[in-house]
């Protein structure tokens, strides 16, 4: 085998690219590097997908090079490296440790093709377009790239700017394994042969007793991969690894590295980790540290991302919205949208390079056919801030060029700025036209002519969402019964409303006027001696006993924990009231619930024609079980903390009461 070493690349007398134009391709994008990088290699992988149904695995290891195969990458990697000064990369080797951040993918087709970019052919030119050219247009239908600028974040990553690439293609017919490094930095002068010259600060690393360049190939290469300890390919098994030498980390420690990467994979990659008809994900994903797995959560049960796999789900199916534009007349894409009720979060490190920095969910996920995540464009806030809505924006087939010439290199952006008639006219065209139909749903902001600070919470509703999907009905019709569950939920009889004044821990004897609280519920602390009680059921008149009278003595109480708020049950928006009951006796608890008026503190208890009420949903106990009645009995005392769970009314604020008798 020969010894493979390092070839610089001269300047030609008609001039080249130089590696710090190749290398500032990216410009100054808002995101992170490793976010990009994620982005780009995903997308490479994508494109280079076999298909039939094949899907594509995807893995990130960041890996410490093991004492035994240290020496063998010093020993061949820094076969006549460039000096230091022109290329750090004998400075990364030397260290104790040699880290690489890898990427791998199978299922995959591998660089394929011929191996010098002055060759003719009709098969694809894989290798040359990622190894050697810049700027080769794409040559799959419908892929994510466009001219490949992009893989300039590979040596961004890199300390170094030095890459490996291990892949493994079909030919001419048969199967080769090719594997070649090479390394972007700075150009220079160097003295070579009694004269100057100039150089580009492109290098690369491989067989290199021809006239030009080239990868080890076949047997070469296995045999160099098993010294440097690379993981083998299969005998018909194709795809590429490649290895980032030195990856800068900025500080930060390799495992939470790994973690940031595996929840950045699922915010810009989760459309491909959806099933397909098959029940089989386009592509696989793993993150690994030092051998350790990095699990990469599940978008469908993330608080965030259900909300836009929901939207895809609607925009993918009959309920969709096709998008036009009018002049010209052409169809922009589909759309789907989610709206529900939720609390502001925390947003962590990817949710923040997502857009997602101010906690709150009102954006549209904006994909081309290949369904890569372009961006998530900030729609219109809704007025409540516990309102959310997610959508999501696939642009059709036909306009797939128009939207790729609107990206700029790493593809999060649709800029129609730089674009000329009609495509111009297309990409604009298509915000406004979601920004019409997310007005559909959360009317037009400002509507009601009072700023948002002063509108009141609402609760979701049936403009604002469907709280409950699939079996359980949408909107008004909403049947809060568990999953399966086929019965109607008994009727709310006629309600008694308190009045008067109380503190947070109310007794039996004392009433008052419930506070109200905005979006969602209201906080009010009621209980009552009385026979007859508030809820969704009749009221059932109690014989008096002698415990009865001990109980009225004892004086039973709700104890209210904190105001009431946004929540979930079983996926859907509702609003929870949390109490206690610290006497301890046995109490029957009943809820009161109304719309609130915001106008002179008053309660709608006759709602118009068709108008939604809201309704209790159950009491959910500490260990989390839904009790779906009414009213329920509880042994009062240290029990814990109970939840009231009401279903908001459509567009409006809630009024709930709580109340509870002491029982036999």
């Amino acid at each position: 085998m020969t010894a493979p070493a390092w070839v610089s690349q001269p300047f030609p007398p008609e001039g080249a690219s130089a590696a710090e134009g190749i290398r500032n391709q990216l410009g100054k994008p808002e995101l992170d590097h490793l976010t990009i990088l994620v982005r780009e290699s995903a997308q490479n992988s994508w494109d280079a997908r076999q298909g039939d149904g094949i899907p594509v695995d995807y893995h990130i290891d960041l890996q410490t090079v093991s004492a035994a195969d240290a020496p063998a990458w010093r020993e061949n990697l820094l076969r006549k490296a460039p000096a230091k000064q022109r290329l750090p990369l004998r400075d990364a080797l030397q260290q104790p440790t040699i880290r690489v951040l890898s990427i791998s993918d199978r299922g995959t087709r591998g660089l394929g093709g011929p191996t010098r970019a002055d060759a003719v052919t009709d098969q694809g030119r894989d290798f040359v377009a990622f190894l050697r050219n810049i700027g080769e247009p794409r040559d799959r239908a419908l892929g994510g790239g466009t001219y490949g600028f992009g893989k300039g974040i590979l040596y961004l990553a890199s300390g170094s700017g030095t890459i490996l690439v291990h892949t493994r293609c079909q030919y001419e017919g048969r199967y080769e394994t090719r594997l070649m490094a090479a390394a972007l930095w700075k150009s220079y002068d160097a003295k070579e042969e009694d004269r100057e010259r100039r150089y580009t600060g492109r290098h690369w690393w491989g067989d290199a007793s021809g006239d030009v360049i080239e990868p080890l190939v076949g047997p070469d290469a296995d045999a160099m991969a098993r010294k440097l300890g690379l993981r083998p390919f299969g005998a018909t098994e194709t795809g590429t690894t490649i290895s980032i030498l030195d990856p800068n980390l900025d500080g930060s420690e390799p495992s939470d590295i790994a973690r940031y990467l595996a929840e950045t994979i699922v915010y810009q990659l989760w459309p491909k980790m959806l099933p397909d008809s098959n029940g089989v994900p386009p592509m696989r994903f793993s993150v690994k540290c030092d051998g350790i797995e990095y699990p990469v959560p599940d978008p469908a049960r993330m608080t965030t991302l259900k909300l836009f796999v929901n939207a895809y789900h609607k925009m993918i199916s009959s309920d969709a919205e096709e998008l036009y534009c009018r002049r010209p007349k052409k169809l922009l894409g589909r759309f789907g949208i989610e709206q529900t009720v939720a609390l502001r979060f925390e947003p962590s490190d990817a949710e923040h390079m997502a857009g997602f920095e101010t906690g709150m969910v009102h954006h549209v996920c904006l994909m081309r056919p290949a369904e890569l995540v372009v961006t998530y464009w900030p729609g219109p806030k809704p007025a409540s801030e516990i309102s959310a809505y997610a959508g999501v924006f696939r642009a059709d087939r036909d306009l797939d060029e128009a939207f790729a010439k609107a990206e700029p290199p790493t593809h999060d952006n649709w800029n129609y700025q730089s674009l000329d008639h009609p495509e111009y006219s297309f990409v604009k065209m298509t915000f406004t036209r979601m920004k019409e139909e997310i007005d559909k749903i959360i009317g037009p902001r400002g509507s009601s002519g009072v700023e948002v600070a002063q509108v009141s919470l609402g609760a979701a509703s049936d403009r604002l969402s469907p709280l409950v999907g699939g079996a359980w009905g949408i909107g008004s019709a909403t049947d809060y019964g568990k999953p399966g569950d086929t019965a109607a939920p008994p009727r709310s009889a006629p309600k008694r409303r308190p009045s008067g004044r109380r503190d947070d821990s109310a007794e039996s004897d004392d009433l008052e006027k419930p506070s109200t609280l905005g979006a969602g519920g209201s906080g009010g602390d009621a209980s009552s001696g009385d026979v007859t009680y508030g809820g969704t059921g009749n009221a059932q008149p109690l014989e008096p006993t002698a415990r009865q009278a001990t109980a009225r003595r004892r004086r039973p109480k709700i104890e209210y924990v904190g105001d009431p708020e946004p929540d979930e049950l079983w996926g859907h928006g509702v609003v929870v009231q949390r109490f206690k009951l610290p006497v301890a006796i046995p109490q029957r608890v009943s809820a009161d619930v109304a719309v609130a008026l915001n106008s002179d503190g008053g309660l709608e208890m006759d709602p118009p024609t068709g108008a939604e009420m809201p309704g209790l949903v159950g009491w959910q106990d500490p260990q989390g079980e839904v009790h779906t009645t009414p009213t329920y009995v509880i042994e009062g005392g240290d029990g814990g903390v109970w939840k009231a769970v009401v279903k908001p009314a459509a567009d409006t604020m809630t009024d709930i009461v709580l109340y509870t008798e002491a029982v036999a």
